[in-house]
């Protein structure tokens, strides 16, 4: 079986399901890597395969997101009449570690800030901090995204859902000094229209370490939505903010920190 043309038909499946390029990328970039470690095509590969590439040295939550990928591979192999079978099937389902927030400090964000040697650098902060924006939409923003008289940013978020968020005054600012049309952050490649989402995370993850510590760039939404918490935003609100279907994936981000647990044990009325 050619393996160019099986995954050219998963791509478009997967664009048919409105899956974002980001994403597809990934899975088949997954799948080309299971394949090549194991020597075989897609209409060869076993469960012994998928098991030796999963046995190896890695984290718990990259081994849960690449056996996620070959299942949807295997799935779609299987549906469409391209195998009787599903190898993933037989295989275990790693389990996907429980996330914990990980917020930058304000002291930190500070530091960052005053190290941020470029001018794109401290905008790509910036919008990471009090957006919440993840590296692949910083790499995106547009001046056309940005409503001049209520200073509404629009989003188009992980699979292609699209969100407004209203604009910190710090971002405001920032906007003022930014193209009111066009990208923001144009590529110096000739061959992208806008700067890569891995571009952005390496300046920030850069600039951190000027700062003084290590982090990921992601952090900064951590931050984020911790701060909002922080600040007594109804956890509705901070969810919307985020731009979360559940509640649930919205607790993964905000860090309740120990004023906060002590406030809520002195609003306990006294026993005596």
């Amino acid at each position: 079986m050619d393996t160019d043309a099986t995954l050219t038909g998963w791509t478009l499946w997967m664009r048919a399901q409105g899956l974002s390029e980001r994403t597809i990328g990934e899975r088949t970039g997954t799948m080309r890597q299971v394949l090549t470690h194991a020597h075989t095509d897609p209409l060869t590969l076993a469960a012994a395969d998928i098991l030796a590439f999963l046995a190896r040295p890695l984290s718990a939550s990259t081994r849960a997101t690449y056996h996620a990928s070959i299942r949807a591979f295997c799935a779609w192999m299987q549906r469409t009449g391209r195998r009787a079978d599903n190898p993933a099937d037989r295989t275990p389902r790693p389990r996907r570690p429980k996330s914990r927030p990980r917020p930058i400090e304000a002291s930190q964000l500070h530091a960052l800030l005053a190290t941020a040697n470029r001018r794109r650098t401290r905008a790509y902060v910036l919008l990471g901090a009090l957006a919440g924006l993840r590296v692949h939409e910083i790499a995106k923003v547009r001046g056309d995204d940005i409503d001049p008289y209520t200073h509404v940013l629009t989003v188009v978020g992980k699979g292609g859902k699209v969100a407004q968020v209203p604009l910190h005054d710090d971002l405001v600012a920032l906007a003022a000094t930014m193209p009111t049309t066009g990208w923001w952050f144009p590529s110096y490649a000739v061959d992208r229209e806008h700067v890569s989402s891995t571009a952005v995370s390496q300046a920030v993850s850069d600039a951190m370490r000027r700062a003084g510590f290590e982090g990921k760039p992601h952090q900064l939404r951590h931050f984020y939505g911790t701060e909002l918490v922080r600040a007594g935003v109804n956890l509705r609100i901070v969810q919307t903010l985020m731009r979360h279907e559940s509640p649930a994936t919205t607790a993964i981000y905000t860090k309740v920190d120990f004023d906060q647990l002590r406030a809520g044990i002195a609003a306990l009325p006294h026993a005596a």
